[in-house]
């Protein structure tokens, strides 16, 4: 389909079109690195006219301009029904998607102080870089479902977007240094890894070969044309080649490229097309082939003669009256070759109900172990369509039986031995409206942490740009450190995400497998949240139900069923944040309350821990009020968590109860030892509790309140 279509453009659009857009987007992306006035070269340029201190990126923008263009007349003949979307690898294009969005005036309809006239054209040129839009590719520029933050993810991400989606075409911009990344590298050979998997849309993966990263050649640049023809024929794609230089050329290899391209995952080669144009084409020809032409070439012109020289002759090479009206408008010649703008998605609906519905799970999970409940409640999300899980090679050893009858896997679950793949599948299928969980080790989900947290700023903007929320990003951790060998032991990814402060996010730790059912339930509900759900594989044990509804609303529940009845500050305050710490520490209260019957108990269950953050600073943290209610004001607190201390200290911030508060978690032992030991070094042995406890209670102390 995509193949035709691209050919039918190229009888129905002339290429001097097609050539005008690319023109016209190098000068634009050019006059917003260097002009501060005079943005159409209305009168001769002066050094007064030049920004004295330049900024952005040149040296991707033409051959992304190129690609630009070429695609412009495909996505404007895109039929109803149909999607194309162009997903950058590096947000390094800023320019150009600015100078892009500008054209097709999709800008101006969410920027109206950018929109096609004399005033928008101004602002857009003089403006650049704004700080509220930025310099770089985000989601304030309207159409991006990537921005490029991290090098490496952009062809997965793109090859997410079409899972289930055969009416989807993703174009990915692959800069030749990007080529080096693992996450890269790895996304050509996976796409095997999704055989069979259902019914998908394409990919067509574009790598800008332009023979330079940021500061010195390529590796990718340094093989021979046979060897890079080789090399991609091994991993299963059959590459096209183009220089970029003759516009109608460069068309017909797209057309070419689009008419070989397979659905993902289908047998066969699928191609990429190559598009071996220099870094900074364009440039003046001392810098050509240079790390110069990485940011600007010219790095004083308002202030060196014979770089404002050289300035000038390059801007006024572009005639920008031949594309532009004086009034910022695309002439005439270039709208066949420019796409409509078209309206954002809506998103998807509000969820509604995701309490009753998690708890009506939890009810059905009673008692039951986690190899039954938790699969079940994947199961029952993947009934009702649009719901993916990726996971890297681990869901049998997490006990997550999703196979058919015939003992198969399901279509919808996939593995590849690769966490940076697995987020970026889960972030492409988000980014499209659909719903998906990773799952994996809680030692090594830390591999994904930086793709997380793009990710999450992304999301950020997008909030702040008044988009509408998508589904929420689900990790779900499990084989915990406790029951791991050393090398398999790091809840880390918890602890930097809470210490990225980003409000969405929530870290579940559900006390037995009835609650993890029903966290899975809630976090997959939700819209626009990153959730973390840790829960150990093994837990056997089960607690009352009674208070799940308040765990789930606010995240920390006073368990009644451990809890000295009546009015009063207790004598000591048992919280647990996690399944292992649950267990721990309801073995220790019902030990307290037999042996100790006089001791005034309060146990309280912390099912999301940011609960605990300083009143103001995320959705569900405690009022101060509230906080004492649930951990009192004098009395002792033992906390224990499956995570790292420190995780709860931070998150404490200023309301910290101080020295009235002792966290256990997981502290590395610096070596391997038994699980006994283990939990004997971080205190949550039974013998090392029964200590702290009476320890607290048997000695009185004075604590400041």
């Amino acid at each position: 389909m995509w193949g035709d279509l691209a050919r039918r453009t190229i009888r129905l659009v002339p290429d001097a079109s097609v050539a005008a857009v690319a023109d016209a987007l190098d000068y634009l992306c050019l006059a917003q690195l260097y002009l501060r006035d005079n943005p159409l070269l209305a009168r001769p340029l002066t050094p007064a006219d030049v920004k004295p201190r330049p900024a952005g990126h040149w040296g991707v923008c033409p051959p992304v301009n190129r690609m630009l263009a070429a695609l412009g007349p495909l996505q404007a003949a895109t039929p109803d029904g149909y999607e194309l979307h162009v997903l950058h690898g590096a947000g390094h294009a800023g320019p150009s998607a600015l100078a892009h969005a500008y054209l097709t005036g999709r800008l101006g309809h969410v920027h109206p102080d950018l929109s096609q006239d004399e005033a928008g054209l101004r602002e857009l040129v003089t403006g650049f870089p704004r700080t509220d839009i930025g310099g770089e590719i985000t989601p304030m520029i309207p159409g991006h479902l990537h921005t490029g933050g991290q090098l490496g993810p952009a062809l997965a991400i793109g090859q997410g977007t079409v899972l289930d989606a055969p009416h989807r075409l993703s174009v990915v911009l692959i800069g030749d240094g990007e080529c080096e990344t693992g996450t890269t590298a790895a996304s050509w050979l996976a796409t095997r890894a999704l055989h069979g998997t259902g019914d998908h849309g394409t990919v067509l993966p574009v790598v800008l070969l332009n023979g330079l990263r940021m500061g010195g050649p390529s590796v990718l640049s340094t093989l021979s044309h046979a060897e890079l023809t080789a090399y991609f024929t091994g991993l299963g794609h059959w590459p096209v080649y183009s220089d970029g230089l003759d516009i109608g050329q460069l068309r017909q290899t797209l057309a070419e490229a689009l008419g070989a391209t397979q659905p993902l995952g289908s047998a066969g080669p699928s191609s990429v097309l190559v598009l071996t144009l220099d870094k900074g084409y364009g440039a003046p020809a001392r810098l050509a082939g240079t790390p110069a032409v990485h940011k600007t070439p010219l790095r004083d012109p308002a202030g060196v003669p014979s770089e404002f020289d050289a300035l000038a002759d390059w801007l006024a090479s572009y005639q920008p009256g031949q594309f532009l009206t004086s009034s910022g408008r695309p002439r005439p010649h270039l709208l066949p070759a420019l796409p409509q703008a078209r309206p954002e998605p809506d998103g998807s609906p509000a969820p509604r109900g995701c309490v009753a519905a998690s708890a009506q799970v939890a009810a059905h999970a009673a008692g039951r172990p986690f190899a039954q409940v938790v699969p079940e409640v994947l199961r029952d999300r993947a009934g009702q369509g649009s719901f993916r899980v990726f996971s890297p090679d681990e869901l049998a050893s997490n006990r997550l039986d999703l196979t058919d009858e015939d003992g198969r896997p399901v279509a919808w679950a996939v593995e590849v031995l690769s966490e940076e793949l697995c987020h970026a599948w889960a972030q492409g299928y988000t980014e499209t409206g659909r719903r998906a969980l990773v799952a994996t080790y809680e030692a090594f989900a830390p591999i994904a942490l930086s793709l997380i947290q793009q990710q999450l700023k992304h999301r950020s903007v997008r909030r702040h740009a008044g988009l509408a929320p998508l589904p929420s990003l689900v990790y779900f951790l499990t084989s915990l450190g406790w029951r791991n060998t050393f090398t398999h032991q790091n809840p880390s990814l918890t602890t930097a995400l809470l210490a990225g402060g980003d409000p969405t996010l929530h870290v579940l730790a559900p006390a037995d497998p009835a609650r993890t059912a029903a966290a899975l339930t809630f976090a997959l509900r939700k819209l626009d949240q990153c959730t973390i759900v840790v829960a150990d594989k093994h837990t056997s044990v089960h607690h009352p139900l009674e208070t799940l509804d308040e765990e789930l609303r606010h995240g920390i529940a006073i368990w009644p069923h451990l809890t000295h009845p009546g009015p009063g500050e207790p004598d000591l305050v048992l919280a647990s944040a996690g399944d292992l710490p649950a267990e721990a520490l309801t073995t220790l209260a019902r030990r307290l309350r037999a042996e100790r019957p006089g001791l005034r108990l309060r146990y309280v269950h912390i099912h999301d821990l940011t609960a605990l953050a300083e009143d103001g600073t995320r959705p569900l943290a405690l009022a101060p009020d509230s906080f004492a209610r649930h951990l009192g004001t004098r009395a002792p607190i033992v906390l224990a968590t499956s995570g790292h201390p420190t995780d709860i200290h931070a998150l404490l911030g200023r309301r910290h109860p101080g020295p009235r508060l002792t966290v256990l978690g997981y502290r590395d032992p610096g070596r391997p030892v038994s699980q006994e030991h283990l939990r004997q070094l971080c205190g949550l042995d039974d013998a090392g509790l029964w200590q702290l406890a009476t320890t607290l209670t048997d000695t009185p102390k004075e604590i400041p309140t």
